[in-house]
């Protein structure tokens, strides 16, 4: 399982519109042609860099297919791309806040690794 990878993922989809829109439609497609053609791509470096070995697992493709904003949580990714990414893609099918709402009742049953402050 790869947290960076997931995280590529959700960062590089969110910040181009045709791809959220993409992933909005076919998750699956989406996920396999960005697997094939930008998982291995360097960030911010010319086209010719690229690393060799960086793939999802079959849990990770699965979470990325389903939407499944809750076991990505779980599996690592970093929260706020998963949001943003989320809002971007199903806010519009939901009145005023009422997305991410329940974007955080669905991760409800999660316990923090923090200690509990409660004084």
């Amino acid at each position: 399982m790869s947290k960076y990878l997931l995280d590529k993922f959700l960062y590089t989809v969110d910040r181009d519109p045709e791809l959220v829109e993409r992933y909005r439609e076919d998750p699956a497609g989406t996920v396999e042609w960005w697997e094939a053609e930008m998982a291995n791509t360097i960030l911010n470096c010319i086209d010719a860099e690229k690393s060799t070995w960086l793939a999802f697992s079959e849990e990770e493709r699965t979470a990325l297919r389903e939407h499944d904003h809750v076991t990505l949580f779980q599996m690592g990714a970093h929260p706020f791309l998963s949001l943003t990414l989320f809002i971007a893609m199903f806010e519009r099918d939901h009145g005023p806040l009422e997305y991410q709402k329940a974007y955080g009742r669905a991760m409800e049953h999660i316990s923090m690794p923090y200690p509990d402050i409660a004084t």
